[in-house]
């Protein structure tokens, strides 16, 4: 039952949606030939630490400022079932910290130090440094950013800008502007993961404190925040791609972001936030699989 309790905790399902950021990257990468296997595989290895550490530090979190109650929408988590105690998640915290402290260390070497490029090792130790500390601070301490409206600009930035990047800059040791472009798109699309699930939580959010974009905007409000997200992940993939002279077959990605859009039909229709849970799956794996096949497509047409 530990075991279980602990699996259930690390929320496995949301690390297709963290693979989505190194995935678009090393696509990017790999499309000007500079894909690298082991940078790929120790940043995708860091990237679902750094998501099992924010999963952890958000059930902490939430549990301690009182929102993980009985009117929460959703599965249990782990210290609201009682299955996991508040000393034993600190002890995670730490844990799962040096690992992905570790994990990162490890990449940078493989990327930079390896090659005597000790300034951008640093910097990108700086920026990890700052991930982990982002997931912390996202529900824990006296006043989390997720409790102020910011969290929606923490993970566009690091599900996506830093994220899609960063991985990019990993693999090639350069920088282009033009990645900025797929970089909002999975930025977006997290963004709007988040969105809905506040969508689905307002009522109890709203009443624990917690204010976030839906709690600030208002239900209705929180649905119109949703199109723009999605429309702008759509938006920003048909740019770069009109940009670059991409085959059919490799057009087949934005095909994938449709699904979001058509999601909005169900989202716009409903009253009741709970019916919204099931829609939380589909536009996360919609992430995953338009980042799938967008790295698919790069590397087999490199």
């Amino acid at each position: 039952m530990a075991i279980k309790s602990w699996i259930s905790a690390a929320r496995l399902r949301t690390l297709p949606l963290a693979a989505s950021c190194t995935l678009t990257g090393s696509a990017l990468a790999w499309a000007e030939g500079k894909g690298n296997w082991s940078i790929f595989l120790l940043a995708l290895l860091t990237t679902f630490l750094l998501q099992i550490l924010s999963n952890f530090a958000n059930d902490y979190g939430d549990y301690s400022h009182g929102v993980d109650n009985a009117d929460r929408v959703g599965p249990k988590r782990a210290l609201q079932s009682g299955s996991i105690t508040k000393p034993q998640m600190k002890t995670a915290l730490l844990v799962c910290s040096l690992i992905t402290l570790v994990s990162g260390v490890t990449l940078l070497w493989l990327s930079f130090a390896s090659e005597g490029l000790f300034t951008q090792a640093l910097i990108f130790l700086a920026i990890g440094i700052t991930a982990i500390g982002a997931a912390f601070k996202y529900t824990t301490g006296k006043n989390p950013y997720g409790y102020r409206g910011l969290g929606d600009l923490f993970v566009f930035l690091f599900f996506g800008i830093v994220g899609v990047c960063g991985t990019y800059y990993l693999h090639t040791h350069t920088w282009n502007s033009w990645t900025l472009l797929p970089a909002a798109t999975v930025g977006f699309l997290s963004t709007a993961v988040l969105n809905l699930n506040n969508l689905r939580d307002h009522i109890n959010d709203a009443a624990s404190g917690k204010r976030t974009m839906v709690v600030i905007l208002g239900f209705e409000r929180g649905k119109m925040y949703q199109a723009l997200l999605v429309i702008s992940a759509f938006l920003s993939m048909m740019i770069w791609m009109s940009k670059f002279n991409y085959t059919i077959f490799q057009w087949i990605p934005i095909v994938v972001l449709l699904l979001p859009i058509l999601l909005l039909i169900k989202v716009f229709k409903t009253d009741n936030p709970a019916l919204l849970d099931p829609e939380l799956k589909k536009i996360a794996l919609s992430t995953f699989l338009f980042s799938l096949l967008f790295f698919c497509l790069n590397f087999s047409f490199n």
